[in-house]
């Protein structure tokens, strides 16, 4: 299982693809762990070195030490794209990873190249429901807010009819260390990139959910607008929208990575 340091935080990380692909790295959202894009590998392997990695206290990385905001997790990104010697990667975010690519796009130009922000916003929910949702991990844990998570990742009929996913979804999210969540979850909390976006100059992709209630297509048409040039694509999902629109979300991406 090969890990890299990235500064204080230590990641799990899998590659994918042949050898002297043009890298492609992928963030996940709050809760989730690499295999959340499991749908997308066999598709985007075929084209690219997929790097993906479990972000700080998820999956297999552990938690980090001192505080976590959104400037310290592009950072992560940053080392991680270092530590295996990749100088410039495309870049697909989705939720929190899509935060981690704007300031990537606002901050660090030059270590990117084609930029994907998927269900994301540059303003997430409030403070008192970030604080609400800290609170109820640090007093239960996961289950505490698993139910919650789990409907906002997916609409119900997706949920009714593949309950198997559903499962799989739960897994994953009662893998994350409450600490690690907890912290991700401020880090959410206090990341406001309206300012910032305007700055990124990366062909950019965005992709919203129709039914998304965390980040609706609101916060992704704000994105497309702000950022020169981006594309914006709306698809029939909720959170996840790489998991309940695979082909849909698989199709865009594939042709942003791909296009002249």
């Amino acid at each position: 299982m090969p890990f890299a340091d990235a500064g204080p935080a230590r990641l799990h990380y899998r590659i994918d693809g042949p050898e002297g692909a043009p890298p492609l790295l992928l963030s996940g959202s709050l809760g989730s762990d690499l295999a959340v894009w499991d749908p997308q590998i066999p598709a985007l392997a075929a084209r690219r070195r997929v790097i993906r990695y479990d972000a700080r206290g998820h999956g297999s990385s552990p938690p980090a030490p001192g505080p976590c905001d959104v400037g310290r997790l592009a950072g992560d990104a940053l080392c991680l794209l270092d530590a295996l010697g990749v100088p410039r990667a495309d870049f697909c975010g989705l939720s929190i990873g899509g935060l981690v690519g704007m300031v990537l796009g606002a901050n660090a130009p030059a270590r990117l190249g084609r930029l994907i922000l998927c269900n994301t916003g540059a303003k997430i929910g409030t403070a008192e429901g970030w604080n609400a949702r800290i609170d109820a991990v640090s007093r239960g844990g996961l289950e505490a807010v698993a139910d919650g998570v789990l409907r906002r990742w997916l609409t119900p009929a997706f949920a009714a009819a593949r309950p198997e996913e559903v499962a799989r979804l739960r897994a994953m999210l009662l893998r994350t260390s409450p600490q690690g969540y907890a912290a991700c979850c401020a880090a959410v909390r206090d990341a406001d990139l309206r300012p910032a976006v305007s700055r990124i100059r990366a062909p950019t992709l965005v992709i919203a959910g129709a039914r998304d209630e965390a980040t609706p297509p609101a916060s992704g048409r704000f994105l497309a607008e702000q950022i020169p040039g981006a594309r914006f694509v709306e698809l029939e999902a909720a959170h996840l929208s790489n998991v309940e629109a695979v082909a849909a979300f698989t199709g865009a991406v594939v042709a942003h990575l791909t296009e002249g």
